[in-house]
């Protein structure tokens, strides 16, 4: 009789109710399929979360590797979407009690862990909070352990999702959960306005995506004269006022007052501490 033997893969799960992404190692002959349901450890219990894929990865740090504990049951998804509605009703009811108290925070969602006595409330605030009243009272009407977690702005979104200026769901909710550092430099380097109406997300903080191209755009530009840069052309001194990555155009402006609009392909360096030249006609 064949033996099959069990191996082991490591797997990406996304929590249900946070969207935060996971490692997770699991032992099984066939694997879970994407979309499955399973129970993983997280920081905060036990809780359920959604298979995305076999991956050849490690845990970029410690708290991103959690530990499998099985495959979610029917029960399971009963007890979550049953959970949906009490979790409706526990926010409506801590946010009365946070008026009441008239504390300076805003609440963001309440979780039911599935294994568990205990209901999770995620909030902002701009300082620290003393709720430990809010908590007692909280304790007396839902007779459970309660945990209030404070996060970032930019964790709200991530947790509550929604759709952004692009027509797509929050990056931070749907492409990627690991919130990296964004600075304005990174929208200077890509051409966009500077509006921070424009290059901010409904968190108030600068938009995810601006750091996906960053590198390109930071690379594409070594291989051109950046905008400022001095050079004679066919006898005439030009200067670049501006430089397009994405039609690969260079647009000069003559001392005798011509804008000329050309291709990337006609600057070369000969080394790379060289000035930059210029090859071919120049295009009217």
């Amino acid at each position: 009789m064949e033996t099959v033997q069990n191996v082991q893969t490591n797997y990406r799960v996304k929590m249900v109710h946070s969207s935060e992404t996971h490692v997770v190692n699991i032992e099984n002959a066939d694997g879970p399929a994407p979309g499955e349901f399973v129970i993983v450890t997280s920081r905060y219990g036990k809780d359920m979360a959604r298979i995305l894929g076999p991956c050849n990865c490690s845990a970029r740090h410690e708290g991103e590797k959690q530990t499998f504990v099985r495959m979610a049951t029917e029960k399971d998804i009963e007890i979550y979407e049953a959970n949906l509605e009490k979790e409706r009703v526990a926010v409506k009811t801590c946010r009365a009690k946070v008026a009441e108290h008239k504390l300076d925070m805003k609440l963001v969602s309440a979780h039911y862990l599935p294994d568990e006595s205990k209901i999770l409330f995620f909030f902002t605030a701009d300082a620290r909070v003393d709720f430990r009243a809010l908590v007692k009272d909280l304790v007396s009407i839902f007779k459970m352990r309660i945990e209030l977690r404070q996060i970032g702005v930019r964790d709200e979104s991530r947790v509550l999702g929604g759709v952004a200026v692009c027509g797509r769901q929050y990056c931070c909710h749907n492409v990627t959960d690991r919130l990296q550092s964004v600075s304005i430099k990174m929208a200077k380097e890509q051409n966009l306005s500077l509006n921070s109406m424009k290059i901010s997300g409904p968190c108030g903080r600068l938009l995810c995506c601006l750091s996906y191209e960053y590198d390109f755009y930071r690379e594409e530009k070594k291989k051109l004269p950046s905008v400022g840069y001095k050079m004679t052309v066919k006898g005439t001194n030009f200067k670049v006022i501006e430089v397009n990555i994405q039609s690969q155009r260079v647009t000069l402006l003559g001392e005798d007052g011509r804008k000329v609009n050309t291709g990337a392909e006609h600057f070369y360096k000969e080394g790379d501490n060289s000035p930059w030249k210029f090859r071919g006609e120049l295009e009217d």
